[in-house]
């Protein structure tokens, strides 16, 4: 992976953008925060009024939970699966594939694997978190994100506040 394809560590992205990135509720997100199954990982909200920044793993890993769910395999498995994935860096993320045997969830990084789980009668589906990075990130590449740092909105490469984010959206 080229320094290019690593998502920016000190950019984040507010609730509303990353449901919309990974293609579930406000309010699903929010149980999943507060119950750990995906905490932010930018910002945690730390009382009213304060706003949760998830990264571009965050994001990632939100829409492999909900392509998990969807599939049947219970939240106790999509648990286990979600510690997995914290327990390995960012780049190694793009070259696993997971399979199901719609109880169980496996980790794959190789075709061989993928071969040796299929001929075990183990595999049922696989989810190749290459495609679903290339899915967040083309996703994310349209929707705004926020500097970690100092709350301001990215809008096509340039910093503004949130005043004239309203603003650029009114006149559009």
């Amino acid at each position: 992976m080229t320094g290019e394809d690593r998502p920016n560590a000190e950019v984040g992205y507010r609730g509303p953008t990353a449901c919309s990135a990974a293609g579930i509720t406000y309010r699903q997100l929010d149980y999943w925060a507060r119950t750990g199954l995906v905490e932010p990982g930018v910002r945690a909200a730390h009382g009213s009024g304060s706003q949760r920044l998830y990264s571009f793993r965050d994001i990632l890993v939100l829409k492999v939970v909900k392509r998990l769910l969807d599939a049947g395999i219970s939240l106790q498995q999509v648990r286990a699966a979600v510690q997995h994935l914290r327990d390995r860096g960012v780049d190694d993320l793009a070259q696993v594939t997971l399979m199901s045997d719609g109880v169980s969830v496996y980790e794959c990084t190789s075709p061989d694997e993928v071969i040796d789980l299929l001929q075990g009668g183990q595999g049922v589906f696989g989810i190749a978190l290459g495609v679903v990075w290339d899915d967040v990130k083309g996703d994310l590449a349209v929707l705004p994100s926020v500097r970690a740092e100092d709350g301001k909105v990215e809008a096509d490469g340039q910093a503004v506040d949130e005043l004239a984010k309203r603003r650029m959206r009114r006149t559009s």
